[in-house]
């Protein structure tokens, strides 16, 4: 088969966006596949700096057909902005899709996103406020509007009607806020309708095709393993599954369909928002990375929560996605650290722990049981060959492969699309 998949192993920001962007030049289709504009995916080619929040990653190739796919929940006015942003810097966008099974974030589920987290006060979620929670919710329970039913537009103002009563009755009786005006809303998307209606495809005819044809489809993911709605730290968790089997529900093929499962691994860890974070640091070392790292929320700018390699979560990620390869990013910010702690298991109530427990309340208590490495002072931004590492290095990798019991294919040692060292090939054509 010709399917590949690309993953987030921690709590996203691990640098998909790039490593898309980087095997989106082999490829003949980038399919997004879950999630909304609560993603930031950051693509830096020839210097110039790209972040993308809807738009698959593999945009800036113009032979990859660019897919927005049934899983994922559109912003219609942040795609346009996305796209206009794209062709106002001289960049062709008519090979960007959506599938008109995915569903419309509506303005009255950033409002909707917005009160409930004020509500929940200290036990906030910790979400972008985007709306991608509500809508998701609205898909479930079967009143959610989605892209094709912008295609009959007397379809679209009977389900926004229907919709937007339940809504607007929310609004004013629990949160005692003005309801949205019908006529209004109904304007907005007119011009919405006009502008998106030849990009809107039956993309799961069109990508099943391809792979049956053996066209080469990568898969992208947002967010992480440990974001993801049934497997992650729940609550705080996204509202979908940003893992393989993700790939089959929010594109609509069959898992017999993926070849490659590509994890992506930050050589350390981040975290945006709230919940259990186990290697955490609050320390000189944790301010280091940070800023050495620029670990600053792509969608939010919010500072983002650091701390050491917790192998707990990557090798949970392996088995949850079955991946066949790892990408570790950003090893190049660990260099002039003495020494390098990667955690190798919690000890919970004397118990030791080498996989992460449901229980939340477990894992606020666990303590990181680490291993301590020794690090490298050599800057190793330049380096593209695996020999030329330092031998320290080689052995954090080497280590991080056998806690992992996965191959690491990539080593990526700066932000731009060539600062990369390849070990093993991924798609091969």
């Amino acid at each position: 088969m010709s399917g590949y998949v690309v993953v987030g192993t921690q709590w996203g920001d691990e640098g998909k966006g790039k490593i898309v962007d980087v095997l989106g030049e082999k490829v003949d289709y980038v399919v997004r596949f879950q999630g909304g504009n609560n993603a930031g995916h950051t693509v830096i080619a020839n210097g110039e700096k790209t972040v993308l929040h809807l738009l698959p990653s593999g945009v800036l190739h113009k032979q990859a057909k660019c897919i927005i796919g049934p899983g994922v929940v559109v912003d219609p006015f942040v795609l346009l902005e996305e796209i206009k942003v794209l062709e106002d810097r001289g960049i062709d966008t008519s090979h960007i899709f959506l599938s008109d099974c995915a569903h419309l974030i509506m303005p009255y589920h950033i409002k909707l996103d917005e009160l409930q987290e004020e509500r929940k006060g200290d036990k906030k979620i910790g979400t972008t406020k985007r709306g991608i929670g509500p809508c998701y919710a609205d898909k479930y329970t079967r009143i959610g509007i989605r892209v094709g039913d912008l295609v009959d537009w007397n379809i679209f103002k009977e389900k926004l009607a229907d919709t937007l009563a339940i809504k607007n009755e929310q609004i004013v009786k629990l949160y005692d806020k003005e309801p949205y005006e019908y006529d209004e809303l109904l304007e907005k998307f007119r011009d919405v309708r006009e502008k998106l209606l030849p990009r809107i495809i039956d993309s799961v005819v069109e990508v099943n095709k391809a792979l049956d044809e053996h066209k080469f489809v990568l898969f992208e993911g947002a967010q992480a393993a440990m974001l993801d709605i049934n497997y992650g730290t729940y609550p705080y968790v996204t509202s979908s599954s940003p893992t393989s089997a993700g790939v089959c529900e929010g594109a609509g093929v069959s898992p017999k369909k993926l070849d490659r499962i590509v994890g992506i691994v930050k050589a350390y860890s981040t975290r945006v928002g709230e919940g259990p974070f186990v290697t955490e640091l609050f320390d000189e070392d944790g301010e280091t990375i940070r800023n050495k790292g620029n670990e600053f929320g792509a969608t939010t700018g919010r500072p983002r929560r650091c701390g050491w390699l917790d192998m707990n979560v990557v090798r949970h990620a392996a088995i949850i996605n079955g991946l066949t390869d790892l990408v570790i990013t950003k090893i190049d910010i660990l260099s002039g650290f003495k020494k390098l702690p990667i955690c190798v298991g919690y000890d919970i109530d004397g118990v030791m722990y080498e996989s992460i427990p449901a229980s939340l309340e477990k894992v606020y208590r666990a303590k990181p049981v680490y291993e301590v490495l020794d690090g490298w002072d050599e800057d190793i931004s330049t380096v593209r060959s695996y020999e030329e590492l330092p031998e320290n290095c080689k052995k954090y990798l080497k280590r991080i492969e056998e806690l992992a019991k996965t191959r690491i294919s990539i080593v990526s040692v700066g932000p731009d699309r060539t600062h990369n060292i390849y070990i093993n090939d991924i798609i091969s054509k």
